[in-house]
C-alpha cells in the first residue's frame, strides 16, 4: 500500500504553505488521495514553518510521524525533525542555507542566474523533489501552470533547474489520473454556505477562519454576495444582524477570542429571533494562547454563550464533505427556525487541505422559506404552535417590523408584564422543539465499523479522520455526533447500543463531549486528551489507544 509523507520546511515568507500545496497537487495528478497539515508560528517573517503533505491510496485526513522526503529551505527544517527520519528518508536541501546529509540543491545560485525572487526557491526544491521521486516533469508543468498562472513561465524555468540538479532516488508509482478536487476546510464551509443561499458574509480576520473571508471575497466576483470586513468583532456581529433583519442570509466568521466579543450580539440574535450563522474556528486558548495552533476547547462555550435562555443550532463537521453539507444545513435551519447557528470547526479542519470526495457529499436538501399567510396587522413575534412566527422584512406596506432586545410582546413592543414574559419564553422553548424535530429527521450521528465492535472511539470535529484510521488498526468502531445542539440523544443512544466500551478522543483536558454525554445519561468509560495545540498523528493516537485498559 503506497503511503508517502513529504515534509517541506523553511522560514515564514518562504512560501512554505504554497510549496506544500503544490506537492499535494502533484500527488493528486498521480492519482493519490492527499492531506496537508500546515504548522507555523504567529510570525510574519522568520520562525520555522513546515507542511506535512501525505498521499495514500485511501481517504486520509491525518499526518504520520514519519518523513519519507524532507525538502529543507532552512537549517531548522533538518535539525527539528530528525525524529521523523529513517534510513530511507530522502533529504533535499537548499545548499546555500542548510548543511547536512542528503543532496544539496544550489537554490540561491539558480535564482540568481534566472534573476528570480527568493520566494521562487520553493519551485526549485519542488522540481528537485519531482525528479528524486520519479514524477514526470510534465506533471510538474501541469500543476504549476494551474496553480501559479501569473508567473508560470518563470517558475517553470526554476523548477526545471531544480529537476535537472537531482538524481532519481525512489520512484513514486502513478496509481491513476487526477484524483479529486483539493479543498481546505474553510473552502468547503464557504461552498456549503453558498449552496445554502448565503447573501452576505461579515468577518474580522482571525486565525483560523481568515482564509474563509478571503475565499468568499473572491467568490463575490461571481455570486450575488456581499462581503464586508468591519473594524472589530462587535461591529461584525451587529452589522450581520442588521443585514439579516433586512432579509439577507448572513454568516460571520471568527475564533474563540472574537466570539467572546460577539456573545452579547449572539444573545441579541436569540432574543430578537434574528437568524445568523457563526463560523467558529477553534484554536489553542485561553486568551491569545497559541493563535496559529489547534484545539477543541470551545464546545462548552458555544453551547452556553450569551445571557439568558434561547435555542441554538451547533454543528461540528469532521471532514470537508461534512463541512460542505452541514454548513448548508446550518444556514437553512437558522432561517427556517429563526435561531442563531454555530459551525464549530478548528484550525486542523479550517486550514488543512484535503481530497474532496464529491460523490460522498450528496446535495443538502434546502427549501425556500415558507412564509405563513398574514391576515390583519403583522406581528413580528406572533404566538404560534411551533414558536416560529411569520418572517417578513422591511419595508412592509402598512406595517412596522420591530425587533427588540428587551422582553417584548407579539408586536415587538417592550414589556415587563409577567404573563407576556412567560409566553415569549415558552414560545422560544417551542422553537427549540421545532429545531430538534428538524435535526431528528437528519442523520446527526455518524458511525463507522460499530456493528461488530465491542469498543468504539467517540469523537467530534476534526479528530474524525485520525480516529477512523487508528480504530481500523485496533478493530474498533468510531462514533461521531455531528450535531451537538440540540443534542441528538436518541440517535446517539441507538448507535452506542451494543458497544459496551466507549473511549472519547478529544483535543481538550476534560473531555467536553464526554461530559455532555454524561449529562444525557450516556456513560463514556475513558478519555484520551491532546492538549499541546497540535493534532493527533496516526502513530500517537495508535499508541495512546494501546495504553487504555
Amino acid at each position: 500500500m503506497n503511503d508517502i509523507s513529504v515534509l517541506t520546511g523553511g522560514r515564514a515568507g518562504d512560501g512554505i504553505n504554497s510549496a506544500g500545496l503544490l506537492i499535494a497537487h502533484l500527488f493528486n495528478q498521480m492519482g493519490y488521495q492527499t492531506y496537508m497539515y500546515f504548522d507555523y508560528p504567529s510570525l510574519i517573517k522568520g520562525g520555522h514553518n513546515f507542511t506535512i503533505t501525505r498521499a495514500a491510496e485511501q481517504k486520509i485526513g491525518a499526518h504520520r510521524d514519519r518523513c519519507d522526503y524532507l525538502l529543507a529551505l532552512s537549517q531548522d527544517s533538518v535539525d527539528l525533525h530528525r525524529h521523523l527520519f529513517s534510513e530511507n528518508t530522502v533529504i533535499l536541501y537548499d545548499s546555500g542555507r542548510v548543511h547536512g546529509e542528503g543532496q544539496g540543491i544550489p537554490v540561491e545560485a539558480i535564482l540568481k542566474a534566472e534573476q528570480a525572487p527568493p520566494v521562487m526557491g520553493n519551485s526549485c526544491i519542488i522540481g528537485a523533489f519531482a525528479k528524486s521521486s520519479g514524477i514526470p516533469f510534465d506533471v510538474v508543468e501541469t500543476v504549476i501552470r494551474r496553480q501559479i498562472p501569473k508567473a508560470a513561465a518563470k517558475n517553470l524555468v526554476i523548477a526545471r533547474k531544480g529537476y535537472e540538479a537531482v538524481r532519481e532516488e525512489r520512484i513514486i508509482p502513478r496509481i491513476g489520473t487526477t484524483c479529486c478536487p483539493l479543498v481546505t476546510g474553510n473552502e468547503a464551509i464557504g461552498l456549503g454556505l453558498l449552496h445554502g443561499g448565503l447573501d452576505a458574509y461579515v468577518a474580522y480576520p482571525m486565525t483560523p477562519t481568515s482564509n474563509l473571508l478571503h475565499f468568499l471575497a473572491r467568490a463575490a466576483r461571481n455570486f450575488p454576495l456581499t462581503v464586508v470586513h468591519p473594524e472589530n468583532e462587535i461591529a461584525v456581529m451587529l452589522m450581520a444582524l442588521g443585514l439579516s433583519y433586512a432579509g439577507k442570509k448572513t454568516a460571520v466568521g471568527t475564533s474563540g477570542g472574537g466570539f467572546c466579543l460577539m456573545t452579547e450580539g449572539f444573545s441579541l440574535a436569540g432574543g430578537s429571533e434574528i437568524p445568523i450563522v457563526v463560523v467558529m474556528g477553534q484554536r489553542t486558548g485561553p486568551s491569545t494562547g497559541l493563535p496559529t495552533y489547534t484545539g477543541q476547547t470551545e464546545l462548552g462555550f458555544v453551547l452556553h454563550a450569551g445571557q439568558g435562555e434561547f435555542p441554538r443550532l451547533v454543528v461540528a463537521p469532521g471532514d470537508p464533505e461534512q463541512a460542505y453539507f452541514w454548513s448548508s444545513i446550518a444556514l437553512t435551519l437558522a432561517w427556517k427556525c429563526q435561531v442563531p447557528a454555530v459551525i464549530l470547526a478548528d484550525k486542523t479542519l479550517c486550514e488543512g487541505t484535503y481530497s474532496l470526495d464529491e460523490k460522498a457529499i450528496g446535495p443538502p436538501e434546502t427549501s425556500d422559506l415558507q412564509q405563513s399567510g398574514i391576515s390583519g396587522q403583522y406581528r413580528r413575534y406572533s404566538i404560534t404552535d411551533n414558536g416560529i412566527s411569520p418572517l417578513q422584512f422591511p419595508p412592509l406596506k402598512d406595517a412596522a417590523i420591530k425587533v427588540n432586545s428587551y422582553a417584548h410582546d407579539e408586536d415587538g413592543i417592550t414589556t415587563e408584564k409577567a404573563d407576556m414574559v412567560r409566553l415569549m419564553t415558552e414560545k422560544r422553548q417551542r422553537k427549540y422543539e421545532a429545531l430538534k424535530g428538524e435535526i431528528d429527521a437528519l442523520e446527526c450521528v455518524k458511525s463507522y465499523g460499530t456493528s461488530s465492535a465491542r469498543t468504539a472511539l467517540l469523537c467530534w470535529g476534526s479528530t474524525l479522520l485520525v480516529c477512523k484510521e487508528a480504530a481500523k488498526r485496533h478493530g474498533f468502531g468510531v462514533i461521531q455526533p455531528v450535531v451537538l445542539s440540540p443534542f441528538p440523544e436518541e440517535q446517539l443512544k441507538s448507535v452506542i447500543e451494543g458497544t459496551p466500551n466507549i473511549i472519547s478522543v478529544e483535543e481538550n483536558t476534560e473531555g467536553q463531549l464526554r461530559l455532555l454525554c454524561h449529562q444525557h445519561g450516556i456513560p463514556v468509560a475513558s478519555h484520551i486528551a491532546k492538549i499541546d495545540g497540535r493534532p493527533f498523528s496516526v502513530e500517537e493516537l495508535d499508541a495512546r489507544l494501546g495504553e487504555v485498559p
